[in-house]
């Protein structure tokens, strides 16, 4: 017999290696938790990592904000009318932002506007530390501190598209909108257990001192110079026309952007939490009723975030947003139907993770369905669009609740969502048939 062939010959091939059975467990997770392929690029990782501490300290200074307006004023509609005149300059310098993000290098539009938002914070904390108790003074530190939001916003955004490869683009805006959405959520509880102890003004401090890393962070970028004869551009009215006629021309840009506005606008309901805390949950307690309502949809999102391995890898990205919408509408529905408080917010945290998944693809298309030298402006009409619409939600909703009831209006706008999104996606078919 051929000694070759002899399980026991020191010549022959070694037995198959047993299969490990935590193997295939492993591989499963991998595919459902959260994809991190894009931190494996250091441009894009120093961003990110940026964003981890910001996100955070941004929430603080908006807590510290409205909180000290209220101790100066002791009225909600002054809180209200400082949110307003952070709107308008977030709009105006948004826009204007997205076509300068177009004209110059976004490396060092992002260091400017990351000084300027540090700065502010740091007469923020100037003006509290010195107790000047100006209500004047601190809408206008939030009217720049808006504009410089305005303008770093869209360069941050468009950058991303440079700094990693089209095929990670979902999983980037993943990684980006979780950051984000946990920043809501640990934020405010973090500011609401600090005032107590160190006040006010250390939280500015602390957002400034956040904002130093994110400038620390950007200096360590590559240089993101504007496409070939975007340079030799000004960035002025004709320029952020010539966004918007792009967006007419492109129907899944438009598209994108108006199922946004679509599930913003018809279904965020969060004008009706008070009145739904303390009417139809109140037996569970107003407060908690209260929190666990503003607290359902962020968590939901940050959840969908960490399992986003799950959908960051599908190409059908126009289908991705048609039914993630639908299910944010539905969700939105089933919450309005619940009499039960566990339940509704079960409802609202199902609508955050379609939140997530709507955010990415969202944000995906945007970045790779338009050319470089238009990122910036639809990244500035992006950022009206995500600010502007739930303000305009607040008032929709709370006119509809007055006339209708809370409960109503939140299921009739979730309803509105489905109805609006499905037409609009079998009315024009670009956006189901978009895809990577």
């Amino acid at each position: 017999m051929d000694t070759s062939e002899s399980p026991d010959s020191s010549t022959a091939a070694p037995a198959a290696a047993a299969p490990d059975p935590a193997g295939p467990v492993r591989r499963d997770r991998r595919r459902w938790a959260m994809d991190t392929r894009p931190l494996r690029r250091p441009a894009y990782r120093r961003l990110w990592s940026s964003t981890v501490v910001t996100a955070v300290g941004s929430q603080l200074t908006a807590v510290a904000v409205p909180q000290q307006i209220y101790d100066i004023t002791g009225s909600s509609a002054w809180v209200g009318y400082a949110s307003l005149a952070g709107l308008l300059p977030m709009v105006v310098f948004a826009l204007w932002g997205g076509a300068v993000a177009d004209t110059v290098d976004r490396r060092r539009l992002l260091l400017v506007t990351n000084s300027g938002i540090a700065v502010t914070s740091l007469l923020f904390w100037l003006q509290a530390v010195t107790r000047l108790d100006s209500v004047g003074a601190l809408m206008a530190l939030l009217a720049v501190q808006q504009a410089f939001f305005g303008l770093n916003s869209p360069a941050r955004n468009a950058s991303i598209a440079r700094l990693v490869p089209a095929h990670e683009l979902p999983a980037a805006g993943a990684l980006g909108s979780t950051v984000a959405q946990t920043g809501l959520v640990a934020g405010p509880l973090l500011a609401g257990a600090l005032i107590p102890v160190v006040g006010l003004p250390e939280l500015y401090l602390a957002d400034a001192v956040a904002l130093c890393v994110a400038v620390w962070a950007v200096l360590r970028l590559p240089p993101l110079p504007p496409a070939a004869g975007g340079g030799a551009r000004r960035a002025g009215l004709r320029e952020i026309a010539a966004g918007f006629r792009y967006i007419a021309r492109h129907k899944v840009l438009l598209l994108s952007f108006l199922a946004d506005v679509v599930a913003m606008v018809f279904g965020m309901p969060r004008a009706l939490f008070p009145q739904l805390a303390a009417e139809t949950y109140a037996p569970n307690g107003e407060g908690l009723a209260l929190g666990l309502l503003f607290a359902a949809v962020p968590v939901g999102a940050v959840a969908g975030g960490l399992f986003s391995g799950a959908f960051s890898r599908a190409r059908r990205h126009g289908w991705m947003v048609i039914g993630s919408v639908t299910a944010w509408g539905a969700a939105v529905a089933g919450s309005g139907l619940s009499r039960d408080l566990w339940i509704a917010v079960a409802f609202l945290a199902a609508a955050g993770v379609a939140d997530m998944v709507s955010m990415v693809f969202r944000g995906a298309i945007l970045l790779s369905a338009a050319t470089d030298e238009m990122r910036g402006r639809m990244q500035g009409v992006f950022t009206v669009v995500v600010a502007g619409g739930p303000r305009l939600a607040d008032v929709l909703h709370g006119t509809a609740g007055s006339a209708f009831g809370p409960r109503a209006a939140v299921t009739g706008g979730g309803l509105l969502v489905v109805a609006l999104m499905l037409g609009l996606a079998a009315a024009v078919p670009a956006l189901r048939r978009y895809r990577v």
